[in-house]
């Protein structure tokens, strides 16, 4: 496979069912869907934290979260551990970063020659109430979402523009350069995260009477199991939406921003074929989580709900089959082995154990069915979540509570766990033993819960955290 540039874009937040090449009746991406025609949109992608930051920890390092223990917005990168960044440098190939990385701080080796525009988490300490996992207290800021959604201008909207901005520049840069080792950018986009403003041009696309309310939000429908009542008191979000009027507003305004992210994505495509780079340019897209946007009561991310964790995942370039759907299940930690293949950058020794696979063999079938997983430690969490996905099925793990099996195939909005189902008994056994094969979910626990005493110790302890202002999500850079 000849080696080309790689532009790597990613988004925050971006439910992959909200996409028109995934069959979403109204959505309005069609830069995405173009993309989508042209290369190979891989159905059951998942990250490997359904949280920013160490989900973002695990994309850069190629590693699982309880490998790295990078656990939550309170635990940022630090450059520490080796990114695919770092093994293209190492290489002698030039590679950029515009936009959010929610890493420590750019003061840090990150693994980048340049960090245009970044945001990082908060004074390079993160959220830091994110720690409190057994402190099960309301957080009175997700009670903003509701009443902030609707259309309107918003910080991270001016933010995006500005990365896209930057990025066409970037790219225009480097029209008509031949020769050389290939390039890697990274253009990372914060639309369709919440707070639910979308300009109007994009919030108009969909009037509010014609967007679909959320699946299972009836009272009666809306699953309960310890881990989600647990994390429904902390993340709150649902009481603020007290009329229909109030959720469809919310759900425009998301439905806006992917529009919105689907325009931005479209001027970096633009861009690439008016420089002539795109028969020499590979791209990626991809989020870095979900958002429940309503579903069973529950919006933003934080579970293990397909909702939640998976993300779309999107190749188009050279090499790459066009119009395929690649039903494998994949992982953000693919990433790391995908971007360096792509570039023709060597394996390093120190990554030969890395958990993922190169996507060019998984699309290609040259990869045995894998067993892949996604954990979670952080905020609203009274315990550790560990997902295990092997085909169709999808087990998770709940240290110290009952788990959960579903059968995606014949049950994609999850409504039926199986667990205790004496019919599923093997396969719920088999999940089990592939899950311990990867880690013990119960020693990871305690090694999550031990890592953050320490944090919180670090800081001043409960107290000084609870004295800390709140913050529902980090501010975009004031720089930008």
């Amino acid at each position: 496979m000849k080696p080309t540039n790689m532009l790597v874009i990613m988004s925050d937040e971006h439910n992959p069912r909200v996409l028109g090449a995934s069959g979403h009746p109204i959505i309005r991406t069609p830069n995405l869907d173009a993309l989508a025609a042209r290369g190979t949109r891989f159905s059951d992608a998942a990250c490997n934290s359904p949280i920013c930051v160490p989900s973002r920890a695990s994309f850069a390092t190629g590693r699982y979260v309880h490998q790295i223990r990078f656990w939550d917005n309170a635990m940022p990168y630090d450059g520490s551990v080796p990114s695919w960044g770092h093994r293209l440098q190492q290489a002698g190939h030039a590679v950029t970063s515009i936009g959010k990385l929610h890493f420590r701080s750019a003061e840090d080796d990150n693994g980048f020659d340049e960090e245009i525009l970044p945001m990082h988490v908060i004074g390079g300490v993160g959220m830091l109430p994110h720690l409190l996992r057994k402190e099960v207290r309301p957080s009175k800021a997700t009670l903003k979402l509701a009443a902030e959604a609707g259309p309107g201008q918003s910080s991270y909207q001016d933010y995006d523009e500005k990365i896209t901005d930057a990025a066409v520049e970037w790219i225009k840069a480097r029209a008509g350069q031949r020769g050389g080792k290939p390039w890697t950018l990274f253009v990372s986009l914060v639309c369709p995260h919440f707070p639910l403003i979308s300009r109007p041009e994009f919030y108009n696309l969909y009037p509010e009477d014609q967007v679909p309310l959320p699946m299972l939000y009836g009272a009666d429908e809306r699953p309960s199991h310890p881990f989600i009542d647990a994390m429904r008191i902390v993340q709150c979000y649902d009481e603020g939406f007290d009329s229909e009027t109030k959720i469809r507003r919310a759900i425009a305004a998301y439905f806006g921003m992917v529009s919105f992210l689907d325009h931005n994505i479209g001027r970096l495509m633009r861009a690439l074929e008016e420089a002539g780079l795109m028969d020499s340019t590979r791209v990626l897209y991809t989020s870095d989580h979900g958002d429940n946007l309503g579903c069973r009561g529950l919006w933003g991310k934080s579970n293990m709900y397909q909702d939640s964790v998976a993300v779309p995942l999107i190749m188009a370039g050279p090499d790459i089959p066009a119009g395929h759907v690649c039903h494998e299940p994949v992982t953000l930690v693919d990433a790391f082995p995908t971007i360096l293949h792509a570039v023709g950058a060597p394996q390093h020794p120190d990554d030969a154990d890395l958990p993922g696979s190169s996507l060019f063999d998984v699309m290609r079938g040259l990869t045995h069915p894998r067993d892949v997983l996604s954990e979670y430690h952080a905020v609203g969490s009274v315990t550790g979540a560990f997902m295990l996905r092997r085909g169709s099925l999808k087990f998770i793990h709940y240290a110290g509570m009952e788990p959960q099996l579903f059968d995606l195939r014949t049950d994609p909005w999850e409504t039926r766990n199986l667990a205790a189902d004496p019919d599923w008994a093997g396969p719920r056994r088999d999940c089990e033993a592939a899950l311990r094969a990867i880690c013990d979910p119960d020693v990871m626990d305690a090694l999550a819960f031990a890592d953050q005493a320490a944090r919180i110790e670090a800081v001043g302890g409960r107290e000084a955290i609870f004295a800390q202002a709140m913050h529902g999500y980090t501010p975009a850079p004031t720089a930008a």
